[in-house]
């Protein structure tokens, strides 16, 4: 019989966060084998309940959730929201900029699928959610990623940006505070990329959805908030700040300049009505979670669990031979990176199968997020502080038997010593 091949739109696309790391992962827990996973951010998996508010709220307007919605969404949920981004400072959204959909992912592709023709290019960090580079090209377009610089805190490089830019370039996309390193973008780097955005007529792209998720006492921006001009689209939701992943409720907010995005605003529209609507019984849980009492201050403050977490993690992982890391100041994550003198991996997601093999850990390699280097991986430090100290111990242990494998303790033992001298 012939053979049924995928579409070729597939041919660049790729999501490592589920891919066959994940499902060897699988295959070995059908086999009896207990898997510590610090490979994705859903909240629940971890104890970390959705607010009871939210699903009572859910609970109670599941009689009225049976039919279709307005495309948009209901009128309580964007009205909630209209009065976030008033609280965000960003000017001019009416209900008619805002709109709701099936998580923020159902968005990003909604709105790259609205946006761009073949060949149309399309800047994306590195490391990214490697959801917008998969939406990317999955709408026909081509990612070019700028580079986040690690010895300057993960920032984005703004002189490799402009370096990226041509004349096929429709947009930047910003994902701040930033998966999968944590980093949270100060006003003035942001005021430069609107900068850079302005001159070159970009749209911004604006992925917020860690916006609470805050350590330190840090402060978060919507870069649409500092700039009327540049047209921003915003993207946020209850998945991470409301720990509700599985309620599929996400929003996106058109705001600056849309008199010249008439056209893109229909297409926008168009495939909103398309898919119909968003789901129901999760729109009927943002206008509570907006407007109730803020949960996750509780969980990122001194003391907190995410907060707790996270100093354990990091200090866990630092303290491995041959790792850095840079602090997160912000999301479920960090981003360590090996030495590559120690390290010496060609293949990162080899390298995390075999680990996931030996220590029954499951982490997600630096190329799954489009970083050019195989001397990465995100850790999700979601799991209880038992788990997590276990976890890391394990990776310690594997890492150990890496460099003795590979030859590279002497190495290590001079690189200790030219220290110490």
């Amino acid at each position: 019989m012939k053979q049924v091949k995928k579409s070729a739109k597939l041919a660049n696309v790729c999501y490592d966060i589920r891919g066959p790391v994940l499902q060897k992962a699988k295959q070995m827990e059908e086999e009896g084998h207990k898997i510590i996973k610090l490979n994705i951010g859903n909240l629940a998996a971890f104890g970390f309940d959705s607010p009871e508010e939210i699903q009572q709220d859910i609970i109670r307007n599941l009689p009225n959730a049976a039919g279709y919605t307005d495309s948009k969404g209901i009128f309580a949920a964007r009205k909630a929201i209209m009065h976030y981004t008033q609280e965000k400072g960003i000017k001019g959204v009416t209900l008619e900029d805002i709109y709701v959909g099936n998580g923020v992912s159902e968005l990003i592709v909604m709105a790259m699928n609205a946006l761009l023709d073949a060949g149309d290019e399309v800047l994306v960090p590195a490391p990214d959610y490697p959801l917008w580079t998969a939406g990317i090209s999955l709408s026909g377009g081509t990612p070019r990623h700028y580079l986040c610089d690690e010895e300057n805190g993960w920032y984005p490089d703004l002189d490799d940006i402009r370096s990226k830019i041509t004349p096929k370039t429709r947009a930047i996309v910003i994902i701040n505070p930033n998966n999968p390193t944590g980093a949270l973008y100060p006003d003035e780097l942001l005021k430069e990329i609107i900068e850079i955005a302005r001159q070159h007529h970009l749209i911004i792209y604006a992925d917020e959805v860690y916006d609470k998720v805050l350590y330190d006492d840090a402060k978060h921006t919507s870069i649409a908030a500092l700039s009327d001009d540049v047209l921003t689209i915003t993207f946020n939701g209850l998945s991470k700040n409301y720990r509700s992943c599985g309620y599929r409720a996400g929003w996106m907010v058109v705001s600056g300049d849309k008199r010249h995005a008439k056209d893109y605003i229909e297409g926008l529209d168009m495939l909103a009505s398309m898919r119909l609507c968003a789901n129901a019984p999760g729109q009927h849980g943002i206008q509570t979670a907006l407007g109730g009492y803020q949960s996750i201050d509780d969980l990122v403050a001194d003391g907190g669990r995410m907060r707790r977490q996270r100093d354990i993690a990091y200090d866990l992982i630092s303290a491995i031979p041959g790792v850095s890391c840079i602090k997160p100041k912000a999301t479920l994550y960090m981003f360590p990176k090996l030495d590559p003198k120690i390290y010496p991996i060609k293949n990162d997601q080899a390298f995390i199968s075999e680990l996931l093999q030996e220590e029954k850990v499951l982490l997600v390699q630096g190329t799954g997020f489009n970083w050019p280097h195989p001397d990465h991986f995100r850790l999700v430090f979601l799991p209880h502080e038992d788990d997590l100290k276990e976890a890391i111990g394990r990776i310690a242990r594997f890492l150990e038997n890496y460099r003795k494998r590979h030859g590279t303790n002497e190495l290590l033992a001079k690189r200790s010593l030219d220290s110490n001298n």
